[in-house]
């Protein structure tokens, strides 16, 4: 049950990251978007969840990852109704932003969750298999989920099937998952404001240089600012006594090799 429960929320979250893909075309029809605006219903999930992402996984060392989890989970049951109702084109790029808040939350928690459940060796190893399986199979059935469910029903079903998938892993997660401990301690908020702005700068780099191009000087501007604050991220994790990213987490050949790994595949 605890496997079951954090793979079917992990893989709502990746389903709703690429389900959109497919459905694009209708939107743009129904909500009368203009081509830049458009992009941005995706643009505004993926910027916010890459940006708060170590924002949401400090939240889950300090408040105890269970608590913090379950309340990923309200935000994003909740913004998917928002999407799917959503009438003007403001309030479903809102919408979706309040979806990547959400996705922030519950990704690392749910991985952190993962690995406190099951012990390390053979059970761990089946798990995390089982959770990065879960990653490739979400994102591709995202777009066929979306495309059928544009064409037979509405690209609007597709999000409101969160709600009770949502509800059912809210109300099944105090029963099942384990509640980890909670770090003693406060928000390095210094690397906190610079890793979301840092991370968040540069995501909105590349995404604006997909319109503009590499050579825009309002490309160029925001990544040279994200690689500012990215900098001052590391300088700070350096004496921060409670770092919201502790940099010895890059010492470890493994767990180095297994982050440039999935930099490489996310990026694909």
């Amino acid at each position: 049950m605890i496997l079951a429960i954090i793979l079917v929320s992990y893989f709502m979250i990746l389903l709703d990251n690429s389900i959109i893909f497919t459905a694009l075309p209708t939107i743009h029809t129904a909500m009368e978007y203009s081509t830049t605006g458009l992009s941005w219903v995706q643009d505004a999930y993926t910027l916010v969840f890459g940006g708060l992402l170590l924002l949401g996984a400090r939240a889950g060392d300090l408040l105890g990852r269970r608590q913090v989890f379950v309340f990923g989970l309200a935000v994003f049951a909740v913004a998917s109704v928002l999407v799917g109702a959503a009438q003007t084109g403001w309030w479903l790029i809102a919408a979706r932003a309040l979806q990547g808040i959400g996705a922030a939350i519950v990704a690392p928690s749910a991985l952190s969750l993962l690995t406190a459940s099951f012990p390390e060796g053979r059970e761990r190893a089946k798990a995390v298999a089982l959770y990065g399986a879960t990653a490739g199979i979400g994102a591709s059935l995202g777009m066929v989920i979306g495309g059928a469910l544009a064409d037979w029903v509405s690209w609007r079903a597709g999000f409101f099937i969160n709600l009770p998938i949502g509800a059912a892993m809210i109300m099944l997660a105090p029963r099942f998952l384990p509640e980890t401990s909670r770090s003693p301690g406060r928000f390095d908020l210094t690397g906190a404001i610079s890793a979301t702005l840092g991370v968040g700068a540069v995501v909105f780099a590349i995404i604006h240089s997909a319109e503009a191009g590499w050579t825009s000087p309002l490309t160029i501007t925001i990544l040279v600012a994200g690689a500012v604050m990215v900098v001052v991220l590391i300088a700070g994790e350096r004496r921060a006594p409670q770092p919201i990213m502790p940099l010895r987490l890059f010492d470890s050949r493994r767990r180095g090799g297994a982050y440039v790994a999935r930099l490489c595949t996310s990026a694909r």
